[in-house]
């Protein structure tokens, strides 16, 4: 299913869209006094899958494919053999895989669709991935967006709105939650964690640092 042999000369082209941060040289161990920790989780691959969710022929080709079945339930999502599958609206979900992998699941998916009232298209390109943690995440969520964060629970995501931008805050574990949005609102996104975290520290990570269980994998897949 792996296209990495195709996709490795594109790869060395990639750009993270946080890259004019300079986020390499300003990585470092978290200490005590950093009650938030930020990573970005760049150069993943993104596939939206819409279709209807009380239609069992289209459900059971993508599990078929997937190897597990959708999330049908609103705010949830699912692990799947090579990836995770965010719940986004009754008939419409995100499909977060490594980058290389994409184009075959891609055509997978499309060939098992085949006939079926549904759409699969490669986002790829327009999103990135935003790891927060620490002992103030939740703190610092609370400045971000007007949804009751304390509430979250592990295996849930939820669509809500930093100021302008249309964020997914999927948590995966009780450390921190990842930030799913669209890169175009990379810069806008990070300034807005940036000015909020003052108050409790700020530490910006490498992926290793805090790693989370559900998409940190995927870097290392790729």
């Amino acid at each position: 299913m792996s296209r990495a042999s195709t996709d490795a000369p594109l790869n060395a082209f990639l750009q993270s869209p946080l890259q004019g941060f300079d986020w390499q040289s300003l990585a470092r161990a978290p200490g005590a006094a950093d009650g938030v920790l930020a990573c970005e989780l760049a150069h993943l691959g993104y596939v939206i899958v819409r279709g209807r969710a009380d239609d069992a022929d289209f459900l059971e080709r993508v599990g078929s494919v997937l190897g597990s079945p959708l999330p049908t339930g609103p705010t949830s999502f699912a692990r799947w053999s090579h990836g995770a599958a965010l719940w986004l609206s009754p008939d419409e979900w995100m499909l977060v895989c490594p980058r290389a992998a994409r184009d075959g699941w891609v055509g997978s998916l499309n060939a098992a669709l085949a006939g079926v009232f549904a759409q699969v298209v490669d986002v790829s390109g327009g999103f990135t991935t935003l790891r927060l943690a620490g002992k103030d995440h939740v703190r610092l969520l609370r400045h971000l967006g007007p949804y009751d964060f304390e509430r979250l629970q592990i295996g849930r995501c939820v669509g809500t709105v930093f100021s302008k931008a249309t964020v997914s805050v999927v948590r995966a574990d009780a450390a921190g939650v990842l930030l799913v949005f669209r890169r175009s609102f990379a810069d806008y996104v990070w300034r807005l964690v940036e000015r909020a975290a003052r108050p409790y520290g700020l530490c910006v990570v490498t992926p290793q640092h805090c790693a989370d269980p559900l998409f940190a994998p995927l870097l290392e897949a790729a």
